[in-house]
């Protein structure tokens, strides 16, 4: 069987996308994961994998290209020489999977499923529900079984990718916490002095800090790491994120990819949880956490990217100390 596994967002998404595409795979041939440019790094580390076909969705993302930039005909002409035999489209709760559905129907593509609130005409063969709340990684892979799809036997459904590099050269040798101060969204950023805070006070504590971030984020993260932290702004890929993850004795992040990547790689995670998003849909999945953040604030739910709250206090009231307490939890309960 030919499987195509739609997940058209993000880095993180795509991560927890894991256990339904592990779950297709034990009855595919090959499996293929359609995914955006910002999801593509994971598609790549996810196990049961053979190919990634990358498209940019002009409904997905902040600043989707316009539809006739979009080469919808191309990826049409793609889907159609693939002959995959069936697809699983995975969104999340507040998405339409309709408009990849047509295009796959356009490609024929054999049987196509879904989640989806709304009727969905000819365009989706198996028109699943999804359970109220449900976690994202729990949604697809419910998707996955009603499209006849079981997990190979003593799969977990945890997240996992690929084996990590080594990466002493980057972290050095002996524990060390892992701090990320970015985020995709400012609504979900705590403030970068905070973090220096929390770095020092972690430091204080006497644990080794490693401070990551992308090359967009350098100045954050010498920000964030004073001279108590080892920077590694800029300097790592996800491959080497994962590896640095996968060393930490706790990553310290928001609501953000790396969050779920050190889930993926089995790493307890300090959660800075704004809930303009629901925790419970979106926490770091099947690995220790504790959440930081009043998840009953007033932005609670909106999906606003930029607070609409003055002072933004779903997070403003978290301290450093918090953050040291929240650690010391952690590692006494790995311990």
């Amino acid at each position: 069987m030919n499987v195509l596994v739609v997940r058209l967002d993000s880095f993180g998404d795509v991560l927890l996308a894991g256990p339904a595409v592990r779950a297709a795979a034990t009855r595919a041939s090959r499996l293929t994961l359609l995914c955006g440019p910002l999801g593509e790094p994971a598609a790549r580390m996810l196990p049961g994998v053979d190919d990634v076909i990358v498209w940019q969705a002009p409904w997905e993302g902040v600043r989707p290209p316009m539809v006739e930039d979009a080469d919808v005909p191309g990826l049409v002409a793609e889907v159609r020489a693939g002959a995959y035999d069936t697809a699983l489209v995975l969104t999340s709760f507040h998405q339409s999977p309709l408009p990849t559905a047509l295009l796959l129907r356009l490609a024929g593509v054999g049987r196509i499923g879904a989640d989806s609130v709304d009727h969905p005409g000819q365009l989706l063969d198996v028109r699943h529900q999804r359970l109220p709340d449900r976690h994202e990684a729990e949604a697809g892979l419910d998707l996955a079984l009603a499209m006849g799809f079981q997990p190979r036997a003593g799969d977990d459904g945890r997240l996992r990718v690929l084996p990590v590099p080594d990466t002493a050269t980057l972290t050095g040798n002996g524990p060390y916490v892992v701090v990320h101060p970015g985020a995709s969204a400012p609504a979900r950023s705590w403030d970068a002095e905070r973090h220096a805070e929390a770095v020092q006070s972690l430091a204080d504590a006497g644990h080794r800090v490693v401070v990551t971030g992308g090359p967009a984020e350098t100045a954050l993260t010498h920000l964030v790491s004073g001279d108590v932290a080892i920077d590694l702004g800029g300097r790592t890929t996800p491959r080497t994120l994962a590896g640095v993850l996968s060393g930490a004795d706790a990553l310290v992040s928001g609501n953000t990819g790396p969050a779920h990547l050190a889930a993926a790689v089995g790493t307890p995670v300090v959660s800075l949880f704004a809930p303009v998003v629901p925790a419970s849909r979106w926490a770091p999945y099947g690995v220790p956490t504790v959440l930081l953040g009043d998840q009953r604030a007033a932005c609670a739910g909106t999906r606003a990217r930029h607070c609409p709250v003055p002072g933004h206090p779903c997070l403003g009231d978290v301290t450093a100390h918090d953050v040291v307490s929240a650690v010391r939890k952690l590692l006494k309960e790995s311990a």
